[in-house]
């Protein structure tokens, strides 16, 4: 496998926003703590260590060794990290992710990838702390339409259920139909669903079967007792309602520099978590609602309802990396470019609750090309970065390139602009009024020119029609339905024909390198580095 990286600019397909945030745009600083780089994890250490109480410490060490008796003989690695949690200078680097069928998209690999590689060069570094990798299961997510369908080699596969609710809470019992549908070796997950009763039980499974010998932790926050830690923030949203203050607030500042918050808060960021249920809560009064259901509290009722059984609340998308960091001795978040933008608008909502704001880390982000796809690559003479571009941009270069004719009229161009220029000199000195309808012709004149060029560039086109088909068949295979491959490709179609793809992965990505990778089974052009 060997390596290449270009710039996140280059792939045009990044925002400004997070563009500006990998590049330190001075307009950003406010809205975060400590810029991700090996450095900064100093003074991460420092205000992370005097704020975390040993209490919760414990009952997040409890929590962990109860979720993970569903695990048969964890790597001694798991253990000891879970253990080492106890322990004051241990820290962990987390990435949380839905709970999508047979691991999703590729960019699921990668964000636990740059995990485990982060802690690796923070143990190096660091050599009087330990650093910890966490995957923290979304299982409390409800948008079953996200995580049912995954594609392995162009076909796209569905997990049909009817069930309701947080997904990490669904039984796993109507799995086998879809397995036996599976090409390759999938043994991995039919051990995982067909043996676990629950979704989130599977997914801790297979993921500790993929990465626990890294060491890596899985954390399902969907715990009472975890949520206890949660029970100040409820009642404050419930009641007080600053987390949308704060982040509205915020919201405001973006916007007065140019930038457009992805998420918006609202007065109540909870939902009432139940059997087959996650829907908000709203305010109507003096009562509280549950959203599309009969369930109504009072005041009285719902603070007794926080008290006694606060594992009914779920935090939404505003308040969950709040909970996150209450319960983890966590120095930095690892998630791909629309995560790191929405947690921008976090930071005062985490200082009305006197909580750290972590390290804003990107996960790494890669290209993978396979042998053959390689192959037909080097015979279209092109570079793979070129194919970035769009189909159209990435046909006219080639052609450009390897046609023989002389495909453009840059040079008339330049004798006609003369030619125009002094005819409309003449018409003005005759009549100024014949100025304009000079200026009328010379437009349509370079209208003609520029739709000359373009019927010259067409038809050179279809007289290399093969070769262009073949340079489709490369786009289309390194970018399925014209998107990035690492949101739609599942990383078995890698895995099952290499085992040590994981390996690789590990040994190529730099987390703290800010770089697109581009991973090929086959040599390319440009500088590469071997990795195999």
């Amino acid at each position: 496998m060997r390596l290449q990286k270009i710039p996140f600019r280059s792939t045009n397909t990044f925002t400004d926003f997070f563009l500006k945030y990998i590049e330190q745009d001075p307009s950003l600083t406010p809205f975060y703590g400590n810029f991700p780089s090996l450095e900064n994890f100093e003074k991460q250490i420092a205000q992370k260590s005097g704020s975390f109480p040993a209490a919760t410490r414990k009952l997040l060490n409890q929590s962990l060794v109860r979720q993970y008796q569903t695990v048969s003989s964890p790597p001694a690695v798991v253990t000891e990290n879970i253990e080492s949690l106890l322990k004051g200078n241990t820290f962990t680097v987390t990435t949380g992710h839905q709970l999508s069928i047979f691991t999703g998209p590729l960019y699921f690999i990668y964000k636990i990838v740059t995990v485990i590689a982060a802690c690796r060069q923070l143990n190096k570094r660091y050599p009087k702390a330990h650093f910890v990798p966490v995957y923290w299961m979304a299982s409390e997510d409800h948008d079953y339409e996200e995580i049912k369908t995954f594609r392995l080699y162009g076909k796209k596969y569905t997990w049909e259920t009817a069930q309701q609710g947080a997904v990490g809470r669904f039984h796993t019992r109507d799995f086998s139909r879809l397995l036996e549908q599976l090409p390759g070796d999938v043994s991995i997950f039919r051990e995982a669903y067909t043996k676990s009763k629950t979704l989130s039980e599977a997914t801790r499974v297979f993921v500790n079967h993929l990465f626990g010998a890294e060491g890596l932790v899985v954390l399902d926050a969907d715990d009472r007792e975890l949520k206890n830690v949660l029970r100040p923030v409820i009642t404050d949203d419930l009641f007080a309602h600053a987390p949308h203050q704060a982040v509205a607030e915020t919201n405001q500042r973006l916007e007065s520099i140019g930038l457009h918050p992805p998420v918006n808060p609202r007065a109540i960021n909870f939902f009432y978590l139940d059997n087959n249920l996650r829907s908000r809560i709203e305010r109507h009064g003096l009562d509280f609602v549950v959203v599309d259901t009969d369930l109504k509290f009072s005041q009285k009722e719902i603070q007794a309802l926080v008290a006694e059984t606060p594992e009914k609340f779920s935090p939404n998308v505003i308040l969950r990396p709040l909970y996150q960091e209450m319960i983890l001795p966590n120095l930095a978040y690892v998630g791909g470019p629309a995560e790191l933008v929405y947690w921008l608008e976090l930071k005062q909502a985490f200082d009305h609750f006197k909580v750290p704001f972590p390290i804003l880390l990107p996960r790494n982000f890669a290209l993978v090309v396979e042998a053959p796809t390689a192959r037909k690559l080097a015979k279209t003479g092109m570079d793979l970065p070129q194919f970035f571009q769009n189909k159209d941009d990435l046909f006219k270069q080639w052609v450009m390139d390897n046609s023989q004719q002389e495909l453009t009229l840059r040079e008339q161009q330049k004798s006609l602009e003369a030619i125009l220029a002094d005819l409309e000199s003449r018409c003005t000195d005759i009549d100024k009024t014949l100025k304009r309808m000079a200026a009328a012709q010379a437009a349509r004149i370079r209208k003609i020119v520029e739709t000359t060029e373009k019927k010259m560039l067409r038809a050179e086109k279809r007289k290399l029609e093969d070769r262009l088909r073949q340079i489709a068949a490369v786009k289309d295979s390194l970018f399925p339905a014209g998107g990035l491959q690492e949101r739609t490709d599942n990383f078995l179609n890698f895995y099952q024909q290499d085992p040590e793809f994981i390996s690789k992965l590990l040994r190529a990505l730099d987390p703290f390198d800010f770089q697109f990778n581009l991973l090929s089974y086959h040599d390319q052009k440009g500088t590469a580095e071997a990795l195999s």
